[in-house]
């Protein structure tokens, strides 16, 4: 009986130790496939926008100030007061002035007695040298009471001359003495809106070296501009009559459109960091934007209305031989699925030459169309931008298999990159990510280089061998 029940329990023990061999190995076997997240081939719009920061502004705003100096008497005008060109809106203490211009009268009336008393004079000695000149001739005179009597019509004539300047100066002095006294009265340069006030009834202004400022008026709230500070690797790509869209913490749900108007090529240096003004005109007719208020700005380069996108993590994306491994595929045998014909995918006829905006590639202007000879500002000289193309490479991954297709790309928002050329259709699913079981490795694109994953040049994202155009995929 032991030596029938050894030999069974022997191989009980076997069959038991080969189930759970089979068993560890089936579910080692599950758990080594790799998980391979992947994002779908879309279809819809495509918009590359420069973002910034900016401030609003009127388009024009004059500071009233005053050109005399004194005590502010009355003010016509307050915060928000609407105001007409001419309208008084302020005076100054007009005593001293009124002061000043009695004095110069009296100074012009003493003048005046002067060039009487001075031509009186100038008579009398022309008199006196015709009466001495015939006694003279009757050799009744001598010759130096002649010569004296001359003298005295010469120095007569000269202080008549100096009392004409005199009265001249004085009447000059009356005028500027009414002038200043016109300056203790302030009107208001042009039409608009009172948007700042400096000054209080009583309070004293010194107008020495430069003029106070009273009052600041907006010509037009209705038309506003705002001024967006541009960074210099971005500031290539903008263009007069760009649109804009922008939004302001008072009105967060709310967008503002505007258009690109003129590039300012004075530079601003902040710590080592240099950016360029560009004026873009806002229309506000309900008042809502203010002076001053901050604006998120996002300036459309190119759009694109309903094309194939890729997303641009497909683009990152690139399988290590480990992956292709763990997938049961090698390299050698994933060879590239070419791009089709570009009208499978490109432009439609009927759009092309509407701008930029609307989807389509403008051509690079001629020295001719960039240097119009009436041009009379720098941005009718900038040239069109031409949205450049470049070839990229996807992975499709269909049946547990990863296959190559090459692609050409255009304008890219960061998100997805538009598919010029290439063998794919919206749905079509690409891998983005490869995660082995049982370890951290992920597949992705290739090693970053120096710098860092995004740095330019690195190849890591659509864009990045292209300065600062958005650009799809590496090679």
């Amino acid at each position: 009986m032991k030596r029938v029940a050894k030999p069974l329990l022997t191989g009980v023990l076997l069959f038991v130790a080969a189930g759970i061999g089979v068993r560890a190995f089936y579910a080692t076997r599950s758990s080594e496939e790799p998980a391979v997240a992947t994002a779908e081939v879309t279809r819809g719009p495509i918009v590359d926008v420069v973002s910034a920061t900016g401030t609003l502004q009127a388009v024009t705003t004059v500071q009233v100030g005053t050109q005399v100096s004194g005590t502010v008497s009355w003010l016509g005008a307050d915060f928000n007061s609407i105001v007409r060109k001419g309208q008084v809106i302020a005076r100054l203490d007009p005593s001293l002035f009124e002061t000043q211009v009695e004095q110069s009268r009296a100074n012009l009336t003493k003048a005046s007695a002067d060039l009487d008393n001075a031509e009186v004079k100038v008579t009398d000695a022309q008199q006196k040298f015709v009466r001495a000149k015939e006694l003279a001739d009757r050799q009744l005179l001598a010759l130096s009471d002649l010569d004296a009597a001359k003298v005295n019509v010469d120095v007569a004539q000269a202080q008549l001359r100096s009392t004409r300047a005199q009265v001249v100066q004085a009447e000059a002095a009356v005028n500027q003495t009414r002038l200043n006294l016109s300056y203790t009265v302030i009107s208001a340069p042009i039409d608009g809106i009172v948007i700042g006030r400096s000054v209080d009834v009583g309070q004293t202004v010194a107008a020495s070296l430069s003029s106070p400022t009273i009052f600041s008026i907006a010509a037009d709230l209705a038309d506003m501009q705002l001024s967006a500070s541009i960074d210099e690797s971005d500031i290539g790509r903008i263009r007069p009559a760009q649109r804009v869209t922008f939004q302001v913490d008072a009105y967060p749900d709310e967008p503002f459109v505007g258009t690109v108007t003129q590039i300012r090529l004075q530079p601003s240096v902040v710590q080592n960091v240099t950016t360029y003004n560009v004026m873009i005109d806002v229309l506000n007719p309900e008042l809502k934007l203010k002076p001053g208020m901050t604006a998120n700005v996002a300036i459309e380069i190119a759009a694109r209305d309903d094309v194939v996108r890729v997303p641009n993590a497909a683009l990152r994306f690139r399988p290590t031989a480990e992956v292709l491994a763990a997938l049961g595929q090698t390299a050698a045998d994933q060879p590239d699925r070419t791009p089709v014909a570009r009208s499978a995918v490109s432009v439609p006829a009927d759009v092309k030459g509407a701008g930029q905006v609307t989807g389509v590639r403008p051509t690079p202007a001629t020295a001719t169309e960039r240097k119009p000879e009436r041009a009379t500002t720098i941005d009718a000289l900038f040239a069109p931008l031409v949205v450049a193309e470049t070839e990229g490479r996807v992975w499709m991954y269909e049946n547990s298999e990863l296959t190559p297709v090459r692609v050409t790309l255009g304008v890219s928002d960061g998100q997805h990159t538009e598919l010029v050329a290439g063998d794919l259709r919206p749905g079509a699913p690409l891998a983005t990510n490869v995660t082995l079981a049982g370890s951290a490795t992920t597949a992705r694109s290739a090693p970053a280089p120096a710098g860092g994953l995004f740095m330019p040049g690195s190849g890591a994202f659509p864009g990045a061998n292209r300065g600062t155009a958005n650009r799809g995929g590496g090679r």
